[in-house]
């Protein structure tokens, strides 16, 4: 049929089509299995096949959508799910999100929409309050952590070459002098992909001990520090993707402070402690570094996609990313150009659901909401611990739980893919120091008392079922 342009009926039709199945969506979402339905041959049969001369119906299009997604998705928006640190999405966040989307915004300049800009700066200076961090700091909102680590990264690239004379963003890293780089062990995978895309490859870095709790250990860093020279940039952690652990940042800060490196934090999860006042004690000493990365579609439970890039040294970072060109409209004010600060151009107002959560919750609604999450981890160990044959391999301190079954690796991946089978709930496994485990999750701010219990029955059920059967 021949292109048309949508009249405001059309619009009209489509959204009250999208909120109802949309309505229908969630009113399954804390009763359906947590696992898909579906494998990849049957989706495409569904939703595949050659593009097609004619297009077909926008309702139709819509429904189909909206049907696959009952049994072609993870349900990674339920209170059981505890596969990876991921969020469900607060109400107030999703509508905020939903207007995003109706508003169709590029929120790089502000030029183009000053009231994304505005509220991206409003965003910023709460989310600097909330984790006591110096409220000078350069903010970026970006894709997740990754993005977050990058730009953290390219703004110490920056900065410490500066710091001797060399501007990197013209002279290259084949001009400049070599930059140590630092990390954990035990740090994420995304500080590695970070340095690949910067430029620094993964073959040289430096990488420091860490405890069994998965902490780097000051004396290891002190005594790395003692042979490097030049240039550094050391990478720490906060909250550790496995045991949810915490380096000991303040004597990390007072080591890499001396030496007159760059301490990078990596707080994809962990940062959000700070914004709780009885889980502070973790991360002492995390403001002295400086930059920080964290994710507030993980514990600040917005949709997908946001994190969060944070410099101390706002020049540095503004300096990282920003670029220039004659037909842009940039501002040389007080206004804010959110390009300035991530590596995208173009991009989605994301800060406006972490603006609408932050307002809805206010300073003692977010603590609440960690500290639920970190109850019912402690809820999940204490009850598995009282089972024969299941291990709580870490120290329970924040919102992470390793579970090992019966001392033995295939028992325990065994009993892992059972539990996603069998759908109650959802989450993955782990390599712990050279011994499979379960990883237990919690993040969503829905989880309850009751889907810990009921999860916790099946993990069990599981467990059980497979010991019966080799026993048999």
């Amino acid at each position: 049929m021949a292109h048309q342009w949508f009249q405001q009926a059309d619009f009209d039709a489509m959204i009250a089509l999208a909120s109802e199945e949309a309505r229908l969506y969630l009113q399954q979402v804390p009763d359906r299995p947590v696992r898909h339905q579906a494998d990849r041959e049957r989706l495409l049969s569904v939703l595949g096949g050659s593009l097609a001369t004619s297009g077909a119906a926008p309702e139709q299009i819509v429904r189909q959508l909206a049907d696959t997604a009952h049994w072609g998705n993870v349900a990674c928006n339920s209170p059981r799910y505890f596969g990876f640190v991921i969020g469900g999405a607060y109400p107030v966040s999703l509508a905020a999100d939903w207007l995003v989307s109706t508003w169709d915004q590029n929120a790089g300049i502000y030029a183009i929409s000053p009231m994304v800009s505005v509220i991206e700066e409003v965003a910023a200076g709460w989310l600097l309050d909330l984790f006591g961090l110096p409220n000078d700091a350069g903010v970026g909102f970006v894709t997740g952590c990754q993005m977050a680590n990058f730009t953290c990264l390219a703004a110490a690239r920056h900065g410490v070459l500066r710091r001797i004379g060399v501007d990197v963003e013209t002279e290259g890293l084949a001009g400049s002098p070599r930059i140590h780089v630092v990390t954990s062990a035990e740090s994420h995978v995304t500080i590695d992909i970070a340095l690949r895309y910067l430029g620094f490859g993964t073959r040289h870095v430096h990488r420091v001990a860490a405890d069994a709790q998965g902490r780097m250990q000051p004396d290891a860093l002190a005594a790395m520090l003692e042979t490097l020279s030049g240039p550094i940039i050391v990478c720490a952690q906060a909250g550790n993707v496995n045991t949810g652990s915490f380096d000991p940042l303040a004597e990390i800060a007072a080591l890499t402070n001396a030496k007159g490196a760059w301490l990078h934090v990596d707080g994809a999860f962990g940062l959000w402690a700070q914004a709780n006042p009885e889980l502070r004690h973790l991360s002492r000493g995390i403001e002295l570094a400086d930059s920080w990365s964290t994710d507030a579609h993980k514990w600040l439970n917005v949709p997908y996609d946001c994190g969060v890039a944070i410099v101390r040294h706002a020049n540095d970072h503004r300096a990282a990313m920003m670029s220039t060109a004659a037909y842009l409209v940039q501002t040389a004010g007080k206004e804010r150009d959110p390009t300035d600060w991530g590596p995208e151009f173009s991009r989605r107002a994301r800060s406006v659901p972490v603006y609408a959560t932050l307002a809805s919750l206010g300073r003692s609604g977010v603590a609440a909401l960690i500290e639920r999450s970190c109850a019912r981890a402690r809820q999940f160990a204490g009850v598995l611990a009282e089972s024969p044959g299941v291990d709580i391999l870490n120290d329970v301190v924040l919102n992470q739980v390793l579970v090992r079954f019966d001392q033995d690796d295939a028992r325990t991946r065994a009993v892992i893919a059972a539990v996603q089978q069998e759908g109650t709930c959802w989450l993955g496994g782990t390599v712990w120091h050279g011994l499979a485990a379960m990883r237990i999750s919690v993040s969503n701010w829905a989880t309850s008392e009751a889907d810990v219990a009921r999860s916790a029955e099946a993990i069990l059920r599981c467990h059980r079922m497979l010991s019966a059967s080799q026993s048999g």
